[in-house]
């Protein structure tokens, strides 16, 4: 080996330990590379085009809860595997990698805790945990939220985010609508507000059921939003849809969402919006 091959090579060495893999961002929509720090400092939001990336609970629970203030609730024990469902994998081993990626026991958290001195508790669903799909520990933890939120009497937020049911599950995943749909009936009887927020990707059984069923309905910018997939509905009704069909902002000019919030305005929103729905509690 010649000495400027050598030189070459020391030089790849050290330059490859001190720019790692995993010292950039790609972002989604833009395609901007970003140094991770600043994507992950400016809360996960592409300082270049403003494009919101998808995060999962517990950076959602640090940017919205106040500091020290929230604690993970528990819920019951269910079924793992009710079908024993096997495709290209048994579905046993798709739970133990999701779990080993994102160290929870499955795609929704709820925490109980306080948004600018306001108490809620607070949902989180985890798309990096198969997709965020609604199966029966879902809707376990859902009933547990709500239940949660009307014995402490303070309003329920839940953030969506999934592509819907969760296939291993069946006919018992489908069923979660209607679970959920009853803990919502509950609150509202007790008089406690349910907040969604909508982010990116929300849809299918998800879209169909709790979802859509806030008192109020938040989204943040640009998020895809649908129950069905674009190419079927063009399929289905042989025509063009237009470009920003099945987002945030196509949702808000069509009278479906109250409000789309930017990420680092949503705290203070959901702060304001809690103030106002528990006002007759603090009159009381």
């Amino acid at each position: 080996m010649s000495w400027l091959s050598n030189v070459r090579n020391k030089i790849a060495s050290i330059t490859k330990k001190e720019t790692p893999d995993n010292l950039w961002h790609k972002c989604k929509k833009c395609e901007a590379m970003v140094f991770l720090k600043e994507y992950e400092d400016n809360m996960h939001i592409c300082p270049k085009c403003e494009h919101h990336g998808r995060i999962g609970p517990m950076i959602r629970f640090e940017q919205i809860m106040d500091e020290n203030s929230w604690k993970i609730i528990p819920f019951g024990a269910v079924l793992e595997d009710p079908l024993k469902f096997k495709d290209q994998k048994k579905y046993a081993d798709r739970l133990k990698e999701a779990r080993a990626k994102t160290g929870e026991q499955d795609a929704f958290i709820n925490v109980a805790g306080s948004i600018e001195g306001e108490k809620c508790v607070v949902g989180v669903q985890d798309f990096a945990f198969m997709g965020g799909s609604m199966g029966l520990a879902l809707g376990e933890a859902f009933v547990a939220g709500a239940q949660r939120a009307i014995d402490d009497q303070c309003p329920y937020i839940v953030f969506t985010a999934s592509g819907g049911a969760r296939m291993q599950e069946g006919t018992l995943s489908l069923m979660q609508m209607p679970k959920t749909t009853v803990a919502i009936s509950m609150m509202r009887e007790a008089g406690i507000p349910y907040i969604v927020v909508l982010t990116d990707p929300t849809s299918g059984g998800v879209m169909a059921a709790y979802a859509m069923l806030g008192d109020v309905q938040l989204a943040e910018p640009d998020a895809t939003l649908a129950f069905t997939g674009r190419r079927v509905i063009e399929n289905t009704i042989r025509e063009k849809l237009p470009d920003d069909f099945q987002t945030s902002e196509y949702y808000f000019e069509h009278g479906m969402l109250d409000m789309v919030v930017h990420r680092k305005e949503l705290r203070a929103q959901l702060a304001q919006i809690m103030g106002y729905l528990m006002a007759w509690k603090t009159a009381a």
